[in-house]
């Protein structure tokens, strides 16, 4: 192989027989030239061999795509449009699902002091995220499960937001993705309310 034959030449004194004339350099220098070719040859070798930890910039133009996070996809449409929960709701929450029609009779008599969920100027609704006292605009956000969120734009699902889990047009039940939230909260069942009278 050529690289030893180089490596050899230069542990023997870079070629310290060739050399004719006053261009004759020390012992002691020839010794620390060879070390040091040696180690740049050695550090080379390995390189080459891409045994992991030693990495040589690459001149190509490709890069790998960044990866997403697991389990979060990016925004894409929900199949519930924002205008069709936009209005006034009754409002109550439920742990046990055994618990749900009586939870959606006492949300159907909270009528009388609804929640009410606005229309956003960019397209989204008016409604409180968890443990917030104002409330602001949220989207509409799908999945690729075909599970709706409701929630700030970003990833979905985000922390901060909240799946639809039913929705019939009249009764919309949703959780919190936050596990503390949803412990919270419970199963939130809105039913909307009639027009007034």
């Amino acid at each position: 192989m050529p690289w030893l034959r180089f490596c050899a030449w230069l542990r023997d004194g870079c070629g310290h027989g060739f050399v004719r004339g006053n261009a004759m350099i020390s012992s002691a220098h020839a010794r620390t030239l060879a070390n040091l070719a040696g180690a740049c040859c050695l550090a080379l070798l390995l390189g080459a061999c891409g045994g992991g930890g030693l990495s040589l910039p690459s001149f190509s133009s490709s890069q790998p795509a960044p990866e997403a996070e697991p389990g979060v996809a990016p925004e894409m449409p929900a199949s519930i449009r924002a205008d069709e929960i936009v209005g006034r709701w009754g409002l109550a929450s439920f742990q046990n699902p055994a618990d749900r029609a009586r939870t959606e009779a006492a949300a159907r008599a909270q009528c009388k002091n609804p929640y009410v969920i606005g229309a956003g100027s960019s397209g989204g609704v008016i409604m409180h995220l968890a443990d917030q006292a104002t409330p602001q605009e949220l989207r509409l956000k799908g999945s690729p499960t075909g599970k709706n969120y409701i929630g700030p734009s970003g990833p979905t699902p985000g922390e901060q937001d909240r799946e639809i889990v039913s929705f019939d047009g009249r009764v919309m039940i949703t959780r919190f993705v936050d596990k503390d939230a949803a412990t919270r909260y419970g199963n939130m069942v809105y039913v909307r309310c009639g027009p007034k009278a």
